[in-house]
């Protein structure tokens, strides 16, 4: 039987050669590290800050929009109870936007105490939008049962417009209501004598539009 085959010694040449090659690997691993970490290939480019908002962005509620009545009547000022949102060219309100209430003071008047009248609308859309709340597309009439009494239309002198715009969510209503002298109205009785309606616990109802929109319902009262 034979000795097995003694492995040849590598000569130290060959070593001094192989620690070499393994220093330079890791100095290259290294550098690659430090590279990685200074300048990461994955990095977006920065981007431009986005412009500031203002810590208040709400605007101002617009101003009150005087809407004078009839003439026998004081103004009526509709005045915005939320907020308006600006906006660039709203569209305009349809009835499908907008919702119409008729509103009086009370339920019931003593004798001699005259009614006092006003309208609310509400921008029930999500949007702004624009509509004419002037007494040219305001109307309030007054009627117990079948029977007309009262149509504010009736002896109005000089209607005028005037176009507002209302933020989404928005209501407005007369803050200086209309008075209805408890009479007949008629076009052609504007001066002169018209018959009182009568009391004693009579029923009326008062119903509104502006802008062709109808009111839901009706504001009922009693007049003594």
């Amino acid at each position: 039987m034979t000795d097995a085959p003694r492995r040849r010694r590598q000569s130290p040449a060959v070593y001094r050669r192989r620690r070499l090659a393994a220093g330079l690997l890791a100095l290259i691993v290294i550098g690659l590290v430090v590279w990685l970490v200074a300048a990461p290939p994955w990095r977006s480019a920065p981007t431009a800050d986005a412009t500031p908002v203002p810590a208040d962005s709400t605007p101002a509620p617009a101003a009150s929009t005087a809407v004078p009545p009839a003439a026998t009547t004081p103004s009526a000022t509709l005045t915005p109870t939320a907020s308006q949102s600006a906006s660039s060219g709203p569209r305009e309100c349809t009835p499908a936007d907008i919702t119409v209430e008729a509103l009086s003071d009370k339920t019931e008047y003593a004798q001699g105490e005259n009614p006092q009248l006003s309208i609310r609308l509400t921008n029930t859309s999500a949007a702004p939008c624009t509509m004419n709340v002037g007494t040219s597309a305001q109307s309030f009439t007054v009627t117990s049962g079948s029977d007309v009494w009262w149509r504010s239309t009736d002896c109005q002198s000089e209607p005028s417009d005037m176009e507002v715009t209302l933020a989404a969510g928005q209501t407005v209503s007369s803050s200086a209501p209309l008075t209805w002298d408890r009479t007949r109205s008629s076009v052609g009785s504007c001066g002169g004598e018209r018959p009182y309606a009568p009391g004693g616990g009579a029923t009326y109802h008062l119903s509104v539009s502006i802008g062709g929109i109808p009111s839901a319902g009706t504001a009922s009262f009693i007049l003594q």
